[in-house]
């Protein structure tokens, strides 16, 4: 049986979780792994005991905590929450001497105009290719695809009006990268979501076929045409006669 030595508190175990994991930790895990490290078949330490007993509440204000004393004591890392978890990072400020240590990796950049596709997307989500266009004024086709080949957005479903257009919002990976939880995190979302931007028109429906007597089909704007009389009959009341030979 292992006894954990020596005494940790409940904040420094969850600490010591995020710092050794090599992913992000989502807060459930953390509590799955504490309950898995205080299993009585494995242990006979009280404190693991104790601390497997934790809930998501206990687990979430420590992280909260945490993350508060890192801001206040000036640290060149942060404490952060995404969307696929709580994780280490270090300081914004801090890349340029970072950066060294991964010469390899440099950081692809959006374009003026994929920066503002995606926002588009990222605020009217879900949005059609057709809004986009019109919102920007030009063709997006190729900003859409760069956007598509890079993850940050994807394709939703097909909306409801004629034509049917694909619908496009964004991913996972697009709040991961911009470090959000959700949406709703984003700068000004609210009053930036309630501006009446430019819509496409929709695509006007074919005119339905029409059925004649004799059961074939006709255009609705296509007049029909009256039969030749059969040889011996009358013309029609409206018909002029037909000419007489000399």
């Amino acid at each position: 049986m292992e006894s954990l030595s020596p005494h940790m508190t409940l904040k420094q175990v969850i600490e010591a979780l995020v710092f050794a994991s090599p992913k992000p930790l989502l807060t459930k895990e953390i509590v799955s792994a504490l309950k898995a490290a205080g299993n009585s078949d494995q242990t006979d330490d009280q404190i693991a005991l104790d601390y497997a007993k934790a809930k998501d509440v206990e687990v979430h204000a420590a992280l909260l905590e945490l993350q508060a004393e890192y801001v206040q004591t000036a640290r060149a890392f942060r404490l952060v929450e995404a969307v696929n978890g709580w994780s280490f990072v270090t300081e914004p400020a801090a890349a340029l001497w970072v950066r060294q240590l991964y010469p390899e990796a440099k950081p692809t950049r959006l374009t003026g105009p994929q920066l503002e596709t995606l926002a588009i997307i990222a605020y009217r989500q879900p949005v059609t290719r057709a809004d986009m266009e019109a919102v920007r004024g030009v063709s997006v086709d190729g900003v859409m695809q760069i956007l598509l080949d890079r993850s940050l957005v994807k394709i939703a479903g097909r909306a409801e009006v004629p034509g049917r257009p694909l619908l496009y919002t964004t991913t996972e990976y697009f709040l991961q990268h911009f470090g959000l939880k959700t949406t709703d995190e984003l700068p000004n979302a609210d009053e930036l979501r309630r501006i009446n931007l430019p819509r496409a028109p929709f695509p006007e429906e074919p005119a339905p076929a029409t059925e004649s007597k004799e059961g074939e089909t006709l255009a609705a704007s296509e007049p029909p045409v009256a039969a030749e009389p059969n040889e011996g009959e009358a013309p029609a009341a409206n018909e002029p006669p037909p000419p007489t030979a000399d």
